[in-house]
């Protein structure tokens, strides 16, 4: 299936620095694609190329098979964006801002205003000029902008910034009811992982401009760091007894004096530590499975990434 979103080798460079470098996407239909990096790691500079804001310097980008060009028009129908900051007419009423660009997208349909203000609660600020909103409620009506022609495709830049906890679980069901029953290909950057984690169906995580490293969002778990953690009243023996199994060499110290193990099996049979500790006479006092956040996650991989050399 031709994938909706799809860059290829898409390159961008400012006098001489290069934001994106080479970068190849490709999101098929229905997917919510997790784009993870720090600032200035070049997510926000990829979404200006997918949505012809500046010019690649090379390498292409395809929306719905069309390669991007600011001149093919009949390409915008079908997407929707926020780009850093959502703008409004400052003015106007968040009612006013929406039938205004309800009339820039042409034939929405009738009660489009009416249906998009519900679906994103913004109903008791529907009359309230856009000055005036907060943070979250600027950010929910250039979601609503985004959202108000129904379109294929979602290109999104932060679209949580600012909102409060229950803003940011009503947006996550937004987009996967969006994706899951209407199948509309999103693309969402975040410096986040756990926010992206619990909404995409892929994650990609970009650094200094380049793709270091890609997968499906429910193989993350796989891609983890897990270790055993373990207790005796009589440390020194206990390592001992681990010393002369397959563990050997995958045994260290902690800061608190107790023995961790990072190995598969010692992950996925804490019993047999137990036992074999018990039958040498210094059963546990502790076996814990520590587990890597996803913080700490995306963190190794962006220090990993700062390690690759460049192709």
């Amino acid at each position: 299936m031709e994938p909706v979103i799809q860059t290829k080798d898409l390159t961008k460079k400012f006098h001489g620095f290069c934001a994106v470098d080479r970068l190849s996407l490709s999101i098929g239909r229905g997917e919510i694609f997790g784009f993870l990096g720090l600032n200035g790691a070049g997510k926000t500079t990829t979404i200006r190329l997918l949505l012809s804001m500046i010019t690649p310097t090379s390498g292409h980008c395809y929306l719905l098979g069309q390669r991007v060009d600011a001149g093919k028009l009949d390409i915008w129908r079908d997407v929707g964006y926020i780009v850093e900051t959502p703008h409004a007419y400052p003015e106007l009423t968040v009612r006013e801002n929406l039938e205004i660009m309800g009339q820039l997208r042409g034939d929405i349909g009738r009660g489009a205003v009416d249906n998009i203000i519900s679906k994103l609660k913004l109903g008791d600020q529907a009359c309230k000029k856009a000055r005036h909103l907060s943070m979250g409620n600027a950010q929910r009506l250039g979601l609503a902008k985004a959202l108000i022609h129904q379109p294929k495709i979602l290109i999104l830049d932060e679209p949580t910034n600012g909102l409060d906890p229950a803003g940011i679980v009503e947006v996550r069901h937004l987009l996967q009811d969006l994706s899951k029953n209407y199948r509309v290909t999103i693309l969402m950057s975040s410096h986040k992982l756990d926010e992206i984690s619990q909404v995409s169906t892929q994650i990609g995580i970009i650094h200094h401009g380049q793709l270091i490293k890609e997968m499906r969002t429910k193989e993350l778990d796989k891609h983890l760091h897990k270790s055993l953690l373990i207790d005796s009243r009589n440390r020194k023996a206990a390592r001992s007894v681990l010393s002369q199994t397959i563990f050997q060499g995958h045994i260290k110290t902690t800061e608190a004096g107790v023995l961790e193990i990072e190995h598969a099996k010692a992950v996925e049979h804490p019993e047999a530590i137990a036992s074999l500790l018990c039958n040498a006479g210094h059963p546990p006092t502790l076996l814990k499975i520590k587990r890597e956040n996803l913080e700490m996650y995306f963190m190794r991989i962006i220090q990993e990434g700062e390690k690759m050399p460049n192709a």
